[in-house]
């Protein structure tokens, strides 16, 4: 069985610490003991660590050997619009388990209104989530969350040589056939009412190319997940990469 995996803030003269909520699980939930051995990530790097001492609010480790992180994933950044915070809290658990690099909050204009204040109050937990969701999924790197923007702001934003806007209207290209080579990718996913014509120009204006998943109008949740599948699958098949792939 795989070690458990977990993030701390950083490593220090070859130690590191737990603390919070965290510790907490540590202790009351896994009852962990000095001499017990773990994964530990700053983020960075991956390493074997052993528990020195447990506290009620604190576990520190000291680092035994630096770990082989496994082969990069791709560079893969969403730019979603905003949906309802419980299927959009849903979809930041899900993208991070497949191994998005970043996942950019965006008020397209169907975006329902108020989301976009609303989501400075959640960009936090959202951060949360992402970090619970790669301990679990044994990621190195979490993915960043940035702060929630309007769609014109964000469409410049993304330096990825390939740029997709999935279109739910008939005529555009499959995303799978769009995206034959491995590179850096961006991922622009629209609200639940669909885009705007004015959109559709800005995105284009952009050099955001209109991709398809098929001829069924899917939930805006299940369309990112479903797209960051195929460009994940399409990563791997071009370089030849296992399924099975660990680094995170």
């Amino acid at each position: 069985m795989a070690r458990r995996r977990f993030f701390v803030d950083r490593v220090n003269d070859g130690e590191a610490e737990l603390s919070g909520e965290e510790a907490g699980h540590l202790t009351r939930v896994l009852r962990v003991e000095p001499g017990q051995r773990f994964e530990l990530t700053d983020n960075q790097n991956l390493y074997l660590a052993e528990i020195a001492e447990v506290r009620k609010d604190c576990v520190r480790f000291v680092i035994l050997s630096p770990l082989d992180p496994g082969p990069a994933l791709p560079s893969l950044v969403l730019f979603i619009a905003l949906i309802k915070f419980d299927r959009f809290e849903w979809l930041i658990e899900k993208a991070t388990e497949l191994g998005v690099e970043r996942i950019v909050p965006v008020e397209a204009a169907r975006s329902e209104p108020g989301l976009l204040a609303a989501a400075a109050k959640r960009v936090e937990r959202w951060r949360k989530i992402a970090r619970e969701s790669s301990q679990q999924s044994r990621r190195v790197r979490m993915p960043l969350i940035d702060e929630a923007r309007k769609l014109r702001q964000a469409l410049g934003e993304a330096p990825a040589s390939q740029k997709f806007r999935l279109e739910e209207r008939p005529g555009a290209p499959p995303l799978i056939a769009a995206s034959r080579e491995a590179s850096d990718y961006a991922l622009l996913c629209g609200p639940e009412g669909g885009w705007l014509d004015s959109e559709r120009d800005e995105a284009a204006a952009a050099g955001w190319m209109p991709v398809s998943l098929g001829p069924t109008i899917l939930r805006a949740e299940t369309a990112a997940i479903a797209a960051t599948a195929v460009l994940v699958h399409v990563w791997n098949t071009a370089l030849g990469a296992s399924s099975d792939y660990t680094e995170r």
